[in-house]
């Protein structure tokens, strides 16, 4: 199943209908003035972070999304880009659904409106093939709306202009997509060696008044190869042209021999695009 958003509601983080780049200065005003409000488990009580992590430490992907769905149970989701490893938690997803292990897993993917025609074809095929409830979330701005306010964003060079293309187009509306669906934990596919921020990341950490979950934190480039061989997986289909990642066609590029992984993405300027930071664009907690 795929639930688009018949609507774009206001913004839910302080941004104006124009998507002015103060918009959501509010937010992180107040994000900043008091603690995080963390979510507790099903069954009211409060998270003991240095507990949960003991816990999870030694349990692989699987059981790490198992502890989840029960802890968080209803309200716990997984968000995907559909890019070069995304198939692999989203295998494990489809595989917890298919044993009938708890409530359906909500899958989150925030459509840019900039993605490569591949990464749309890719995120169908695999959409069909895993039986994904996927959930597809949008920025209030068309793209063409956002050019005409703000130009073309990624093109100028400035760290300050990306920071504000990332917010609009993936951060808001990804907190819109989890407050709609009452996400108390969400899991993602972020590996410790893939930028500096996510090598210092634990297995579960608190992000923007949530729980993130990482079941993949510790697996390497070939713990992902191996999984797919032995499911069967697709890769996607830009990996074959030299990409070890891909978001956006304007700031994605295939390994080159000089630059590789990450660094190839937002023309240079940054390694995070803000989802995986703690406050709105790693401002605030």
């Amino acid at each position: 199943m795929v639930t688009f958003p018949q609507t774009a509601p206001p913004s839910s983080h302080g941004s104006s209908p124009g998507g002015t780049r103060g918009g959501s200065d509010a937010r992180t005003a107040s994000l900043e003035a008091s603690p995080p409000r963390l979510p507790r488990d099903r069954h009211g009580n409060p998270i003991d972070l240095p507990a949960a992590r003991s816990a999870l430490d030694p349990l692989d992907a699987r059981e790490r999304l198992r502890w989840a769905q029960e802890t968080f149970a209803g309200h716990f989701a997984v968000t995907t880009s559909f890019g070069i490893q995304s198939a692999v938690m989203l295998h494990m997803v489809s595989e917890l659904a298919r044993t009938g292990v708890g409530p359906t897993i909500p899958v989150l993917w925030v459509d840019t409106g900039y993605l490569p025609p591949e990464t749309y074809r890719y995120a169908e095929d695999l959409r069909q093939r895993l039986h994904l409830d996927l959930h597809v979330f949008q920025a209030d701005l068309s793209p063409a709306r956002m050019e005409a306010l703000h130009g073309r964003l990624w093109e100028t060079g400035d760290a300050e202009d990306m920071r504000i293309y990332n917010r609009l187009r993936k951060v808001e509306p990804l907190d819109r997509g989890m407050d709609r669906l009452e996400v108390h934990c969400w899991a993602s596919g972020v590996r410790a060696h893939q930028t500096d921020h996510r090598s210092a990341m634990q297995c579960l950490d608190p992000v923007r008044e949530r729980w993130s979950l990482r079941p993949l934190l510790s697996w390497s480039r070939r713990d992902v190869y191996y999984y797919m061989q032995e499911h069967d997986l697709p890769q996607h289909p830009l990996f074959e042209q030299g990409y070890s990642t891909v978001g956006d066609w304007h700031t994605s590029a295939p390994d080159d021999g000089t630059t590789s992984g990450r660094a190839t993405r937002f023309g240079g300027l940054q390694q995070e695009c803000g989802i995986h930071l703690p406050g709105l664009m790693g401002e605030g907690i």
